[in-house]
């Protein structure tokens, strides 16, 4: 993916609302885990929309996402848990778009994937 130009308002929302008063990788994984799982309105469909080599998801596939993963494996990407093929799962929330979301929802992804695609890790 290309790096987004910088948009000064998500910045602002993510330094100042999400991550304020993380201070290293450890404390921001914690800060966007509870951002999003507050934020993100489950369950709700999504599309896959970029290849991951850790996710077996293919784009254009749908998926109905249920809740977000066990803290513990959100250490250094954000994880969600999705039905899929009669099996549930965590995949990255980088890959997918959702589906008619409430708003809410639909920054909170926004927010996540452009966090990771300026180049900000955990």
């Amino acid at each position: 993916m290309t790096r987004p130009d910088k948009d000064e308002e998500r910045e602002e929302r993510i330094h100042m609302e999400i991550i304020v008063d993380a201070y290293g990788p450890e404390e921001q994984a914690t800060s966007w885990y509870s951002y999003l799982s507050d934020t993100l309105q489950f369950p709700f469909s999504a599309r896959c929309v970029v290849r991951r080599t850790t996710s077996p998801l293919e784009p254009g596939e749908v998926v109905k996402v249920v809740a977000m993963a066990p803290d513990e494996v959100c250490e250094h990407d954000m994880l969600v848990s999705i039905q899929w093929n009669r099996r549930q799962f965590a995949v990255p929330l980088m890959q997918l778009a959702g589906i008619q979301v409430e708003e809410e929802t639909r920054q909170a992804i926004e927010d996540w994937q452009y966090w990771v695609n300026r180049g900000y890790t955990l």
